[in-house]
């Protein structure tokens, strides 16, 4: 029997379909819930709000495919001018007779669109907008790119953890001297020394291009040194906590390390913006993807040669304090003004965006030798497809064990702290509190400002601030003096 509607397929095949997909998709939802409460209980609060993260992407593909699903039927019966159909194709259309104008064949000799078959409501002279099967194509396509742009955060992070943790026997190292004055000066001296050697001293650091070339190539090789932690280490606290001098910068750098990952996780509506200008741009003999695979790779470098550049301005600036103190050591001092845009969580857009961009190059290679074949016209000659590989393989590994740990680390040199400073329970409380204050503020503002400009005439109202911290969180609200207060 040819038929597969519905109405006479067996209903032991309907069952055990039903039943095949439900057991699938308990497991998958129990584990992840497992995982959850497992990360909840290690009191990885931004490891588990990542994996919510990564819920409400699956939820998010789910709803296209829904979408996909329900109006395919519709979609499929949208019918456009014959010619439109033949401007920036993917593949040459290869042509037999007259009749086969309408089948789009690959070089492959696999079919892209059943045009012929699934187009016969479409008037003499009108294609279907998209067929069916290109439908299920692009389907299958959204949720291996998604697959894969998970898989390849969560590998970067693991492997850049993985080599900061290494730096935790340079904290302990620091801490245990903590109680011995004369050790800790001494170490300050010797690491700051090493540090201004390696940043600061020859001629190369007196000319830019030099340095920006000295940056570049020091990525590759030791791209965090033992004297750059302990300084970059020792400038923060002395910025942000000269009390604490027993902090733990490590354990605060790992945090901030959980909450980048739980932001590059996700798949922003803008990085969905490039998936459409990269498959429009796909177009036959411009071998897109080719020359698309360079922009991760470009921007990785770029960023890497940035982060050592942003070290040898600290260590320029150190210089020139201790020149002009008459040689008396100084810590470094962490500005926000050494960062592209003046904004240290630029960077990690920029990395967000090329781990995205690595993902899609590995996932389109993917989807289409598993859709199409390997001799697929879509995949280009081998003489463009192992380039794309190997720059995706290079992208990967110095992305997680040379541009991450060592964006964990210089991030923090910015003018600001970040949240993760604080406890996580600290957190949500100082959250509610600042949010609580706003609302609470934001319907008396008017009245307060009246009192106070009528009782002393001296203060300014009370501004609401954005968030104080680089990353973009938390609420201050501050009173601004305009004069001081007269006795």
């Amino acid at each position: 029997m040819a038929t597969s509607s519905f109405e006479y397929t067996p209903t032991w095949v309907v069952a055990v379909v039903c039943l095949v997909i439900i057991v699938l998709s308990s497991i998958m939802e129990r584990g992840i819930h497992y995982l959850g409460k497992s990360l909840k209980k290690q009191k990885q609060n931004a490891l588990f709000e990542a994996l919510q993260k990564l819920k409400d992407e699956l939820m998010l593909l789910g709803f296209i495919s829904l979408l996909l699903t329900v109006f395919q039927g519709s979609i499929s019966r949208i019918c456009i001018p014959t010619t439109a159909t033949g401007y920036m194709l993917p593949c040459k259309l290869e042509y037999t007779n007259e009749a086969s104008h309408n089948q789009k064949v690959s070089s492959g000799g696999r079919r892209l669109l059943a045009g012929s078959v699934e187009g016969t409501h479409c008037q003499r002279g009108f294609s279907p907008l998209l067929s069916l099967e290109a439908l299920h194509q692009l389907h299958i396509f959204i949720f291996v790119l998604a697959v894969v742009h998970v898989i390849f955060c969560a590998t970067t992070m693991v492997l850049g953890g993985i080599k900061i943790r290494e730096w935790k026997q340079w904290e302990d190292s620091v801490r245990q001297n903590i109680s011995k004055p004369e050790m800790v000066a001494s170490g300050h001296v010797h690491h700051h020394l090493e540090f201004l050697r390696e940043h600061a001293a020859g001629f190369w650091s007196k000319f830019g291009i030099l340095r920006w070339t000295v940056s570049f190539f020091k990525q590759f090789y030791d791209s965090v040194s033992r004297s750059d932690y302990f300084t970059l280490r020792r400038g923060f606290v002395m910025t942000h906590c000269p009390r604490n001098k027993d902090f733990d910068f490590h354990k605060y750098m790992m945090r901030t390390l959980e909450d980048d990952f739980r932001k590059v996780v996700g798949i922003r509506w803008y990085l969905w913006l490039f998936v459409i200008v990269f498959l429009l741009l796909n177009v036959s003999g411009w071998h897109t993807y080719f020359w698309l695979s360079f922009l991760p790779l470009i921007l990785l470098l770029a960023v890497g040669a940035k982060l050592e550049h942003i070290m040898i301005q600290l260590a320029k600036d150190v210089q020139e304090q201790i020149n002009g103190t008459g040689g008396e050591f100084q810590p470094v001092k962490p500005s926000d003004d050494h960062f592209w845009f003046k904004s240290p969580s630029f960077v990690l857009y920029l990395i967000h965006f090329i781990l995205f961009q690595n993902a899609f190059e590995i996932a389109i290679f993917f989807w289409i030798w598993s859709t199409f074949g390997f001799h697929s016209c879509l995949m280009d000659k081998m003489a463009y497809i192992v380039p794309r590989l190997i720059i995706g393989l290079i992208v990967q590994v110095l992305c997680s064990y040379s541009t991450l740990p060592l964006y964990a680390l210089v991030s923090q040199m910015g003018s600001m702290f970040k949240a993760a400073i604080f406890h996580e329970r600290m957190r949500a409380g100082l959250y509610s509190w600042a949010a609580g204050v706003k609302k609470k503020a934001k319907l008396t503002e008017d009245s307060v400002t009246q009192k106070l400009e009528m009782a002393m005439g001296t203060w300014s109202t009370v501004r609401h601030d954005g968030a104080s911290t680089s990353d973009g969180t938390g609420t201050v609200i501050t009173l601004v003096p305009e004069m001081e207060m007269p006795t």
